[in-house]
């Protein structure tokens, strides 16, 4: 067991790392303190961080198998001791790491009879197996298996229809959530008429993200997510939202159409934040990456510059740029 105490003063908050212990490589577990804090703050904190934790932490994780000449999930494969539905299911359970986004590809490229494990798949450099002894499949014959994977980054989870086979492509419901488990309880203490409270949080992880580590991004996507709310501003528009029916701009009007100088508009650009855009999550999420968080900030960016963004197609870009024309009627240069 690792018994590791830091603490962050803000005013007079203060957290600590209680408890940390790895009871195997794929199972981790954490327990952090916040304190002191007035009444009713501790369960407003705990509830939404609980969440975060559950739905707002990325996994990566195997979403797709192409197995040559198979055409079904029950199908027996000849050679090897697992079904199909096996070999998907063990698959699946693969604990991964990854810090780029976008779609990897790896295999598995192997000759039995032998025990297939973690450690034979051929994985792209940004990608890492947690544990590799995790069991895949037996080859109980002299055969080549050969065997493509799909990898993704992302979060919550992705069912799959059932039916939705063909050519040998076998999609998996995908969950990329790292924490297995998140509880949170709350200890009163002192005497007075203000009596502060404790927040202790518990977190249970899989391996691809350590408990501190998913404490530190569900903290950053939960003060993400109330940004906007520090610079927004709701303002009525003349002949705007009176209307029935009439199409209403994720944010207002005024920071964008501006007439009163080039500071001026740089201000209220500066206002606009990408997530007001509505773009496709993967869009999104790399242009965040490249520290892109403002309208201001995409339009210092010609259209050969977000090209080279990392993870950012054409399709992507082409995505962005007709969401500026038609909002804001811009075009950004060429270099």
């Amino acid at each position: 067991m690792i018994r590791d105490e830091i603490s962050v003063s803000i005013q007079t908050l203060r957290w600590k790392c209680i408890e940390s212990r790895a009871y195997s490589k794929r199972l981790h577990y954490g327990r952090f303190a916040l304190s002191p804090l007035r009444k009713g703050r501790a369960n407003t904190i705990g509830i939404a961080m609980r969440r975060a934790l559950l739905g707002e932490v990325e996994g990566t994780c195997i979403t797709r198998v192409k197995l040559e000449n198979i055409k079904h999930e029950y199908s027996a494969i000849i050679g090897i001791e697992e079904s199909v539905h096996d070999l998907l299911m063990n698959l699946k359970e693969i604990v991964l790491r990854s810090d780029s986004y976008g779609i990897r590809e790896a295999s598995i490229y192997i000759v039995g009879p032998r025990n297939v494990t973690a450690q034979d798949i051929i994985l792209p450099p940004s990608v890492k197996i947690i544990d590799t002894t995790q069991h895949i499949a037996r080859l109980t014959k002299s055969i080549t298996s050969d065997i493509r994977l799909q990898i993704e980054k992302n979060r919550g989870y992705i069912i799959h229809s059932s039916n939705n086979y063909q050519d040998g492509i076998f999609p998996i419901d995908a969950v990329f959530m790292p924490v297995r488990d998140a509880n949170y309880s709350i200890h009163s203490y002192g005497s007075g008429n203000e009596i502060p409270e404790v927040l202790f949080l518990e977190i249970w992880t899989n391996g691809g993200l350590t408990p501190r580590e998913a404490l530190y991004e569900a903290s950053r996507n939960l003060i993400d997510l109330f940004i906007p709310f520090l610079h927004g501003e709701e303002q009525n528009i003349d002949g705007m939202n009176k209307k029935k029916g009439s199409n209403m701009l994720p944010f207002p009007l005024s920071h964008v159409l501006t007439d009163t100088g080039e500071t001026k508009e740089k201000i209220e650009f500066q206002h606009i934040f990408i997530d007001q855009l509505e773009l496709p999550p993967q869009t999104y999420n790399s242009l965040r990456r490249a520290n892109i968080h403002t309208l201001l900030d995409l339009l210092n960016y010609s259209r050969e510059d977000l090209m080279r963004i990392e993870h950012l197609g054409k399709e992507s870009v082409e995505q962005v740029l007709e969401v500026l024309r038609k909002l804001f009627a811009i075009d950004p240069p060429r270099n």
